[in-house]
């Protein structure tokens, strides 16, 4: 039995597309963030946090973690890359995805759309689109060349980077000035088990 608990307008959908893209039965309960804090979460999740995966009787949370769990169970034939190199690719771009660019696109986030309007700050999300710079041209340059990350197969690494950047095309960022990375990130996106997460709760 695999269940999934949180709500798919949260980090739970990058694990909702995972189970979707790997074909995994699975039920879900769609927790939402208020309701992580619950007694009942709180056992399954000591942080009182969403997603958390319970697979087989094994509880794990942190949606990176559960996407790199999911990924080497079930999907060896097709996420899971097939070799040593391919396993440090994929735990190198799902970090970076969350150290280089998650932070910056959260502050974007909640000072341009989450925060009243008399509790944003216009020049930290300014901030922000600045420092994404960066990380943005790094994963233009690595995706030049290739289809994909970790070279012509969609992996789990594509899954977890773009399941972070969905977020600045939700927020409708600017990224022409890396064309290699855009056209990647809407490829990705557009992919039919990303489509069927959209439509949960």
């Amino acid at each position: 039995m695999t269940t999934l608990y949180g709500s798919s307008k949260s980090r739970a959908a990058r694990s909702l597309w995972a189970l979707e893209e790997l074909g995994v039965k699975y039920d879900h309960v769609p927790v939402t963030p208020p309701e992580a804090k619950s007694p009942e979460n709180l056992k399954r999740n000591p942080n009182g946090h969403i997603p958390v995966l319970e697979d087989d009787g094994l509880v794990v949370w942190e949606s990176m973690a559960i996407n790199l769990y999911l990924a080497e169970k079930y999907g060896r034939n097709s996420l899971w890359p097939s070799d040593l190199s391919g396993h440090a690719g994929a735990f190198k771009w799902s970090f970076w995805g969350m150290t280089e660019t998650e932070p910056h696109l959260i502050a974007i986030l909640r000072n341009r759309v989450l925060n009243p309007p008399d509790q944003r700050d216009e020049k930290a999300a300014s901030a922000a689109v600045e420092a994404l710079k960066a990380p943005l041209k790094a994963l233009d340059q690595s995706l030049q060349g290739s289809e994909y990350l970790l070279g012509n197969s969609f992996t789990i690494a594509d899954l977890n980077v773009a399941a972070v950047m969905s977020w600045a095309a939700m927020m409708r960022l600017d990224l022409s000035a890396t064309p290699t990375a855009q056209a990647w990130l809407q490829k990705c996106l557009g992919r039919d088990a990303n489509a069927k997460v959209r439509t949960l709760k």
